[in-house]
């Protein structure tokens, strides 16, 4: 059976330490914004993985998952990707709380992001973003048991 739109699967993390947030900027197709270290499941990979190897490429820390926060799901109309498929996407964006145990800012070659940064918590409703920070953030907070950092 043939699908009539495309799917991809995404594993992120939200790395939030001393009132910062850990993000990389997307530059890809001649698009930009901040958003969290994370990206596409390569085949075979399982979400945890994907999401540790990609803070890995895309910030220089490896980081370990504390928690499963919830899926994100983002539908693109075929009109609307960079890639100038014809066909809608359904993006399934896994999301994860983690924490760095080492490393330090490295910013990727080569990628779809060509920096990484700690930025204030503050500062976020002020950046140049992408919808997934703002979506993190909310599955984040959403708990009475979550405490803002």
């Amino acid at each position: 059976m043939a699908y009539e739109w495309d799917t991809r699967v995404g594993a992120y993390a939200v790395v939030i330490e001393a009132g910062r947030i850990l993000l990389a900027h997307w530059n890809e197709h001649g698009r930009t914004g901040w958003t969290l270290p994370g990206g596409g499941l390569e085949l075979g990979e399982d979400a945890p993985t994907a999401a540790v190897r990609e803070v890995r490429e895309e910030t220089g820390y490896t980081v370990q998952l504390d928690e499963l926060l919830g899926v994100d799901s983002l539908h693109i109309p075929a009109k609307d990707r960079e890639s100038g498929d014809d066909r809608p996407l359904h993006a399934l964006r896994i999301i994860y709380r983690a924490h760095t145990v080492s490393g330090a800012i490295v910013h990727e070659v080569a990628g779809s992001t060509d920096e990484a940064a700690w930025i204030e918590l503050d500062a976020v409703p002020n950046l140049h973003r992408v919808s997934l920070v703002d979506a993190a953030l909310a599955l984040t907070y959403q708990s009475p048991d979550r405490a803002l950092p």
